[in-house]
């Protein structure tokens, strides 16, 4: 059962609407060391020159690099590498911050049309608790 699913206690809590929004700047999206080989394969380049051309740093991990657009490199209208992309972005929205303060599920939904602001906490809470153990 996914998010989506009209049986899952989640549906109606989320549903992509395409938007874009999650792919602007935000505080970064962390990348993995899995999630850099894929991304690498899948575009054609080495790992050491996705990380030189493609990555920042932020403290001692890496984040996807920005445009001057603000969304992130890797976005043209739609993600050119959503087969690829990393966890962070296919756990999106609900992520390990959402259970550190539910109201981050809130001041995201600010942004993201497709996620129910309005929904009650623990509903918010069971289904990222659910979606992040899948």
């Amino acid at each position: 059962m996914g998010c989506n699913d009209p049986t899952s206690p989640c549906e109606g809590l989320f549903a992509c609407t395409l938007c874009g929004e999650c792919c602007k700047g935000y505080g970064g999206t962390y990348l993995s060391s899995a999630d850099i080989l894929a991304i690498s394969r899948y575009i054609g380049v080495s790992k050491d020159r996705l990380v030189a051309s493609y990555t920042r740093k932020s403290g001692d991990k890496l984040l996807i690099s920005q445009a001057d657009t603000g969304y992130c490199i890797f976005w043209d209208k739609v993600c050119t590498i959503h087969p690829v992309k990393p966890k962070m972005c296919r756990q999106w929205p609900f992520i390990p911050a959402i259970l550190a303060d539910v109201g981050n599920w809130r001041a995201m939904a600010g942004s993201c049309p497709g996620m129910d602001a309005g929904a009650p906490d623990q509903k918010i809470i069971d289904c990222v608790k659910k979606a992040l153990k899948a």
